[in-house]
């Protein structure tokens, strides 16, 4: 597929999208949201993909959110009707039944920081940098920040990004639990390949349903999730998969799995 917005590649198991608006410093546009939707659909229907890396290049990630876009907004309709778009962007990446990991160099502010928050994991280089800068001008967080964040690292901590609407650096972003992996600079996108291929070795189904019963029962009470994670269990057991990696073990040999 082409896209105007994104580049994308196959790289052995995993498919990088790669945010291209250098000129607008990889602001996101509602056409480069609706790209990555498709670009996710088709990393879906693609069994060579065992994982998806979302990267913004060397330089930057992304500076938020296409602002001419967000001042285009003048009505309550209009701006549910934008919303909309970071909803589905973000709901893409959460119910792919593959990895996303963001790999992150450079800023990541605003909606850019907010999207990486929708992924599943999040991979910084040191020097990159993170903001929620809504309050300097006069909005509020409205891709899932003001929810995502503090179910990360906690009230408290997510008030105080909130409230200040400073930059800060990857050490903290990492040390507080946004970043689950910090690297050398210029090494992100590495790494997250580098997780790929492990997850390449992994059974397809045991890693859908793991992120299935981590996404669906964080929003559950405890007891409903431990439910939901013995129904999940109970499906995965009656696999092709389930048999041959056991019997991998078992054999002491590596075990090959379809997705079964």
């Amino acid at each position: 597929m082409k896209f105007e917005t994104i580049l994308t590649e196959v790289d052995g198991s995993a498919l990088v999208i790669t945010l291209n608006r250098p000129g607008k410093r990889n602001a996101f546009s509602k056409l480069m949201m609706s790209e990555i939707v498709d670009a996710c659909h088709a990393a879906e229907a693609d069994d060579r993909v065992r994982g998806v890396i979302v990267t913004g290049g060397t330089s930057f990630f992304s500076a938020g959110a296409d602002l001419n876009e967000a001042m285009a907004i003048k009505s309550t309709r209009d701006g549910v009707e934008y919303m909309k778009h970071w909803e589905r962007i973000n709901n893409a990446v959460e119910t792919l039944t593959k990895p996303v990991i963001a790999a992150i160099e450079g800023y990541c502010m605003t909606g850019g920081f907010e999207f990486v928050l929708a992924c599943d994991i999040r991979v910084g280089a040191h020097g990159s940098t993170f903001a929620l800068t809504s309050s300097k001008i006069g909005t509020v967080p409205g891709a899932g920040g003001t929810q995502r964040l503090p179910r990360l690292v906690g009230v408290g901590k997510a008030l105080d990004i909130l409230f200040s609407a400073e930059p800060f650096n990857a050490q903290e972003a990492y040390r507080c639990g946004i970043l689950e992996r910090l690297v050398p600079a210029g090494e992100a996108l590495a790494h997250a390949k580098e997780m790929i291929r492990v997850y390449e070795q992994r059974a397809p189904l045991s890693l859908d349903y793991a992120k299935r019963a981590v996404r669906v029962g964080v929003q559950m009470d405890q007891t409903s999730a431990v439910e939901f994670e013995r129904f999940l269990v109970t499906a995965v057991y009656g696999t092709e998969d389930k048999n041959e990696g056991i019997g991998a073990f078992l054999e002491k040999r590596q075990a090959h799995f379809k997705g079964r």
